[in-house]
């Protein structure tokens, strides 16, 4: 038996492929045919090569935390720092039954009240960044008005006023601008009769501001903070007793609002222009007030020292103690364990309650 070997059979293909040199093109071109047919499918059927993939997502910088600014007034949010610093102008407004409705009051950021002559409360009404077109009536000035309005180093806008008030509102430190001396800022309504009937507006109260270079108010306000309605509402109704009942107070809470809706005399106190009166935060401040005799007889408010105080803010009541170091510093609250108090941002009424006849109560 013959055993088969490839070496034996290679070499016996080379000698045909010798002899017959036609046959060896033929096998070497069909080799060639073969191998580029070959090469040619690898390259059609390869697996196509995965492009890189490059994100078209640009990735942000975070944005830094913008800052909030807030009034020193009132604590609400404003637009810039400079509106912090923005000036106060105080206005003595009159209250008596000739003087109502009154301009601008809803638009005041704090507003003192208290008794002025004969039972006839007055207000004293705060402005900073909220800027009514009219106020009025505009009417006196107080010596205790003077003493709250001390520490907003705010101008003074008022119409004359006791001797002992307008002693003190003229000396160093005070922005007096009474209608005495800048008649241009202000005018006589035809609609009420006089004393009734003297106004000014915001576009001549900064003009005359500007004019005297009153162009900022550095002060510290109260402390504000935010706050939602009480979870039990203790304070739905206030009722104030300041004097008479033309003069005596109640507030209504509104939970949707937040605001306390204000009543005086018995009817919703309103503002000619903007409508009802509803302060956020109302503070009924107990004082030591009497009758004396100055320049004629006078009413006359300890403002300095300290005395009980109710705060009312989102429904509820809050006991606490008023203090005021001396004429030029700022009135504070504290409560029982003697922290400050953070009122609410908005608008805030304070009266000043007689502790001879004077009244709170709530429910």
């Amino acid at each position: 038996m013959k055993h088969f070997s490839i070496s034996n059979y290679w070499t016996r293909f080379r000698s045909w492929l010798h002899l017959h040199p036609k046959a060896a093109l033929l096998l070497g071109g069909a080799g060639l045919i073969v191998s580029a047919s070959l090469v040619t499918l690898a390259l059609l059927y390869q697996k196509p090569m995965t492009a890189p993939i490059i994100s078209s997502v640009v990735t942000k910088k975070p944005t830094p935390a913008q800052t909030a600014y807030y009034s020193q007034l009132t604590g609400i949010e404003v637009k810039s720092k400079s509106e912090e610093t923005k000036p106060v102008t105080a206005i003595m407004i009159e209250n008596s039954p000739d003087a109502r409705p009154q301009s601008g009051l809803k638009s005041a950021g704090v507003v003192y009240e208290a008794v002025a002559e004969g039972g006839i409360t007055r207000f004293l009404a705060l402005y900073q960044s909220s800027k009514p077109s009219l106020v009025g009536p505009v009417r006196s000035v107080r010596p205790y008005f003077v003493d709250w309005l001390a520490p907003y180093n705010a101008s003074v806008a008022h119409v004359g006023g006791s001797a002992k008030a307008l002693k003190q509102v003229r000396s160093k430190g005070y922005r007096d601008i009474d209608q005495f001396f800048n008649a241009e800022t202000y005018w006589r309504s035809n609609d009420r009769f006089a004393p009734h009937n003297v106004y000014t507006s915001f576009k001549k109260i900064d003009e005359l501001n500007k004019s005297k270079g009153y162009k900022v108010s550095k002060f510290t306000g109260f402390e504000r903070k935010n706050t939602k309605p009480a979870s039990k509402l203790n304070a739905k109704k206030v009722a104030i007793t300041m004097s008479s009942p033309l003069y005596n107070l109640t507030y209504s809470y509104d939970k949707k609002s937040k605001k306390y809706l204000r009543d005086m005399g018995g009817v919703p106190h309103k503002d000619r222009e903007k409508g009802r009166i509803a302060p956020r935060v109302v503070i009924a401040m107990k004082v030591d007030e009497r009758t004396v005799f100055e320049d004629g007889y006078r009413e006359s408010i300890k403002t300095s020292g300290s005395g009980e105080a109710i705060i009312f803010q989102d429904g509820s009541a809050q006991k606490v103690t008023w203090t005021k170091q001396n004429p030029k510093s700022q009135l504070m609250f504290y409560d029982k364990d003697k922290e400050k108090v953070a009122l609410a941002r908005g608008q805030t009424w304070i009266s000043a309650v007689p502790n001879n006849e004077g009244s709170v109560t709530w429910k």
